[in-house]
């Protein structure tokens, strides 16, 4: 009887810290931005990050390209090192410009690089009425951002 009791309660144990470690798991993916139940462990510690909160889906961008909108999209990947050194000069640079950066998380959609014939990364393109007109690449100073989103008049 008391191996039995052993038992169970090892079972009821180890149940326990299944379901906790689960719960916690969905509680982390529940209503991220991205819609995806796995995402990369990079894009995880981002979620929170204050610098990237403007983020567009492939077909969300899709659409608006589709329907000549005019959009700013930054191309990145949270594993690529000129991209952490870029996303806190950008995001915080098109803010205080008025700008709708929005960005574009290559990690988690591969297949869309090659839609946008991204090379390196980071790349910013300003699409003009569905259609690109210009892109800065790399990881650049911020007066050289700021020149190049006031040349395109973006906004």
């Amino acid at each position: 009887m008391k191996k039995m009791l052993i038992l169970s309660t090892a079972l009821f144990a180890f149940t326990a810290v299944i379901l906790i470690t689960n719960t916690k798991q969905e509680e982390q993916f529940n209503g991220n931005p991205y819609g995806k139940k796995e995402l990369h462990p990079a894009t995880i510690k981002q979620l929170t990050d204050p610098n990237y909160q403007n983020l567009i889906l492939p077909d969300e961008l899709a659409a608006d390209l589709r329907n000549k909108k005019n959009k700013t999209v930054y191309f990145y990947s949270p594993k690529d090192s000129r991209s952490q050194h870029t996303t806190p000069i950008v995001a915080p640079l098109a803010e205080k410009m008025g700008i709708d950066l929005v960005q574009f998380n290559l990690l988690e959609f591969k297949e869309s690089q090659d839609d946008y014939h991204i090379d390196i990364l980071p790349t910013i393109v300003y699409f003009k009425n569905g259609v690109e007109v210009e892109r800065i690449v790399g990881s650049n100073e911020e007066a050289t951002f700021r020149k190049w989103f006031e040349k395109n008049e973006v906004n």
